[in-house]
């Protein structure tokens, strides 16, 4: 049967990602057969256009990389997740023809920490002050009792950060990259940074760390994640993070909840073990 609902990927670049394959595990637990999602590649100069000749048959995209912020002027509306971010990663075509932007990324990271248990901490510390950090922070907005230490690499990332803290209501203390092992005694790290640029601390890891975020997801373990689980600590992984936000793509997108979670993990565990 041809599709009569589509849906999308768009970014740049974008062949590596696994969106395709947790949201068609998805619609095949759920029996949509009649439903389609596949990748497009779309820069920010591009975006515009593809908006524009998408049809009725449309009803969701996801954003990567470099679309979250450039995307938010070409929507009717936003949430208030996206908005406290600035950025959008899900995007639900309406009937009526309107474009609603909203963050999938930020209630994502909630769900995968509350799956480990992790409901409520104290204090926690953030690795990084990227686009990823921000969102960071907006989920410990939700669950962070007490201050949250970021480390970062530079002035001008440390006032980013103080800057957001303010903007999500987070106490955030900045402190230098060369002091990350620091981070570890926070019952919760969170690391947002590029693949490789925790390897170096690996060695740091306590005998009883608590727990830690590490969103990449290729390669995985990092070694920072294998260090950590040696020592016993609770580890949650990119994976985690990727699925948890696809579910609720998933569910804005379709109107169907709940979403299955567990064949869209098994399917992209699949998918990362097949590269």
């Amino acid at each position: 049967m041809s599709a009569t609902r589509r849906a999308a990927v768009l970014g740049s670049p974008i062949a590596h990602s696994l969106s395709p394959v947790l949201h068609r595990a998805a619609y095949a637990e759920l029996g949509l057969a009649d439903w389609a999602y596949d990748r497009h590649e779309v820069d920010e100069a591009a975006l515009p256009g593809f908006l524009e000749k998408l049809g009725p048959e449309w009803a969701g995209l996801s954003l990567t990389m470099p679309l979250k912020r450039a995307v938010i002027p070409l929507l009717d509306e936003i949430s208030a997740t996206a908005a406290s971010v600035e950025a959008v990663n899900t995007v639900v075509l309406t009937s009526d023809g309107r474009r609603a932007g909203d963050n999938t990324d930020i209630p994502g990271m909630v769900a995968a920490l509350e799956e480990r248990g992790v409901r409520q901490v104290e204090r926690a510390s953030v690795l990084g002050a990227g686009a990823t950090a921000s969102s960071a922070l907006a989920a410990l907005s939700r669950i962070c009792t007490g201050e949250v230490t970021a480390y970062v690499r530079s002035a001008a990332r440390a006032d980013e950060m103080r800057g957001w803290g303010e903007r999500l209501g987070v106490t955030v203390r900045t402190a230098a990259w060369e002091d990350a092992a620091a981070a570890f005694e926070a019952p919760l790290t969170i690391a947002t940074t590029p693949a490789g640029t925790t390897d170096a601390l690996a060695a740091a890891v306590p005998d009883r760390p608590g727990t830690l975020f590490d969103v990449l997801y290729e390669p995985w373990p990092t070694a920072l994640a294998t260090a950590w689980a040696e020592r016993g600590g609770a580890v949650v992984g990119g994976l985690d993070l990727l699925v948890h936000q696809a579910v609720l793509q998933v569910e804005r997108m379709t109107g169907c909840a709940p979403a299955p979670l567990a064949a869209m993990r098994a399917a992209g565990e699949a998918a990362l073990a097949a590269r």
